[in-house]
């Protein structure tokens, strides 16, 4: 997607020679400029796209001096875009309409015939002002999204995942769309985070999305944000995933499980590199990189009419495919010794390893939840130790394997039990296992994740 825009200034006055002396003063000073004489054109203007600055005549119609049409017009801007900085122009300048700009949002207050100097010391400020709130206001809505940090480390000394490792290093520093396979567990938003970190947006967001845990009724709005009012509970504007990651990475885990009605505004979004908020007709121009992951075979969901064989050739510029633990079994007591470190700092316990029994379980087991589930077998033997050693019965690989009594189960761990052993029978596809269930796919997510399956 392409790079920052010129700041471009928005004109609004009814008088030609006006519009012309701003026009050169502020070209000469490599700013784009769009003219419009009328309110209902500056507000159309600004609803359609974005400027980093406006400047605002207050009057318009012949022989009016009130400032009325001016004060209304920065109103209504102000609605559509907050953080858009607006100076208001007048050659009937007076206190009491300076202090009625300034209560309504005006940032300046320039008087006819200005001075050059002066105007371009608050153009500039002004833009820079306003730039840096709407970078505030991104990464104050950005902290509010649940985030991965502090995830485990990229450990990989396995012949299977020295290519991994290469690729990553080769396309990580490129632009190019990525998308990443493999089954559940194997540590795809790891790579992502890893791809992004050694990429030259690593100083900039990266934001992750599960694709197959968003409601339908909420899809564009997560993805684009929304205006207030545009539906109920839209008490406010919101910036979506798209928007928040502006000059980073976008990852997309799921990405099978996009509803194909919902196809076609990734794919356009992805070409085009622009898209609306719900609720507004506003185009935004987005410069993001995307990474995408799937455990579904896609080229059997285009095949089946499921998938748009154009958005998965826009996905998988490059793909990266994820070997299963059982295929890297080099790096279990890596993983293992990590992940117990992990758990006994955080459970506060005077653990130093495992014992020869649990090392050679770790390595027969056949981890079908891959990384995922040995993440999860070393915190519950942390938890369940007695002594200094973790021993084979902590990590309880066997029992975790057999058929559970059910008179021993709560609700929870019955529904838990049900969902992996779908799963299991459905070979870890998603979509399938809702079905069987009965669940819709954003609620069968949402169990997956409340389970850590």
């Amino acid at each position: 997607m392409s790079g920052a825009p010129t700041h471009r200034i928005l004109i609004a006055d009814d008088h030609a020679d006006i519009i012309e002396a701003l026009r050169l003063l502020l070209k000469n000073e490599g700013y784009q400029t769009e003219a419009v004489k009328s309110p209902a054109a500056a507000l159309k203007a600004v609803e359609a796209r974005d400027y980093s600055l406006a400047l605002v005549d207050l009057n318009y119609a012949r022989d009016t001096t009130s400032g009325k049409e001016g004060l209304d017009l920065l109103t209504k801007l102000q609605s559509v875009d907050p953080t858009l900085p607006v100076v208001i122009m007048t050659a009937w300048a007076n206190v009491d309409l300076a202090v009625e700009a300034m209560r309504r949002g005006a940032k300046d207050f320039i008087s006819k015939p200005w001075e050059n100097l002066r105007l371009l010391a608050i153009v500039r400020s002004q833009i820079e002002l306003g730039g840096a709130m709407r970078a505030y206001r991104r990464l104050e809505q950005e902290n509010q999204l649940l985030r991965s940090k502090g995830g485990p480390a990229l450990i990989a000394q396995s012949a299977a995942m020295r290519p991994i490792l290469e690729l990553i290093a080769r396309v990580g520093p490129s632009d190019a769309n990525v998308l990443i396979t493999g089954e559940n567990g194997t540590g795809k938003g790891l790579v992502a985070q890893a791809i992004h970190a050694v990429s030259s947006r690593a100083s900039h967001p990266f934001i992750s999305v599960n694709m197959g845990g968003l409601p339908e009724g909420v899809f564009e709005s997560e993805l684009f944000g929304h205006v207030r009012g545009a539906f109920t509970d839209a008490k406010g504007d919101r910036a979506g995933r798209f928007e928040l990651a502006e000059g980073g990475t976008l990852f997309m885990d799921e990405i099978g499980n996009i509803p194909a009605a919902q196809q076609s505004k990734i794919l356009r979004a992805l070409e085009r590199g622009e898209f609306e908020r719900v609720g507004s007709s506003r185009t935004i121009r987005a410069n993001v990189r995307l990474i995408s992951a799937t455990n579904s075979d896609l080229a059997a969901e285009v095949a089946s009419g499921r998938f748009r064989q154009d958005l998965l050739f826009r996905l998988n510029t490059i793909q990266i495919h994820l070997p299963p633990l059982r295929e890297r079994r080099d790096d279990i007591e890596l993983l293992a010794q990590h992940f117990l470190r992990q758990h006994v700092e955080r459970y506060r316990k005077a653990i130093t390893g495992f014992d020869e029994d649990a090392s050679a379980a770790l390595r027969s087991y056949a981890w079908p939840g891959n990384v995922r589930e040995l993440n999860h077998a070393i915190e519950r033997a942390v938890l369940m130790a007695q002594g200094k050693v973790v021993r084979a019965a902590d990590l309880a690989l066997n029992a975790s394997s057999s058929v559970p009594r059910l008179d021993d189960m709560s609700l929870e761990e019955v529904e838990a039990y049900l969902i992996k052993k779908t799963m299991a029978r459905c070979d870890g596809n998603a979509r399938k296992a809702a079905e069987v269930l009965g669940l819709s796919r954003s609620a069968f997510y949402r169990r997956l994740e409340k389970y850590g399956l």
